[in-house]
């Protein structure tokens, strides 16, 4: 009989224009933590980067790699084809949306509420879509501790 391992999604590449103001966004705007800076080289010999950006205390991370060619160049922003392509859930939605906006984060539209929680859309530094995601649970336990 054959076991079950766990499995998970480690990393998901996001193609950039370049390391240093990627890894800026996404460690001094959106908080996540560096959790790999190395040189690397493409199968061919050249040098690139292993750099691997994530949410403290998360699982799953970001493998921010260096646009390659003129291929690559034309996807950076548009990995989703305009569609949003990346969710960031917190547990503070409102004040992770004034820090963000604080910061110069660009959003799409002001947040809403739907079923599966509170959202605003925003840009990433390469211009793709993401969704700020906040718990509805949450944002209905503040709205009532704010009638009593």
């Amino acid at each position: 009989m054959r076991t079950l391992r766990e499995v998970q999604i480690d990393l998901v590449a996001l193609i950039v224009d370049e390391y240093d103001p990627a890894i800026a966004f996404f460690t001094g705007v959106l908080g996540f933590d560096l959790v790999e800076d190395s040189p690397s080289f493409t199968n061919d010999g050249r040098p690139k980067g292993w750099v691997v950006v994530r949410p403290s205390g998360a699982q799953t991370g970001l493998l921010l790699a260096r646009a390659d060619g003129e291929h690559q160049s034309a996807a950076v922003g548009h990995q989703a084809a305009g569609r949003v392509g990346f969710f960031l859930r917190v547990d503070d939605f409102d004040a992770t949306y004034r820090r963000m906006t604080t910061a110069g984060v660009t959003f799409m539209r002001p947040p809403r509420t739907e079923p599966y929680g509170r959202i605003a859309v925003f840009l990433d530094i390469a211009g793709n879509r993401w969704d700020l995601l906040g718990t509805v649970q949450a944002e209905e336990d503040a709205a009532g501790a704010q009638v009593h």
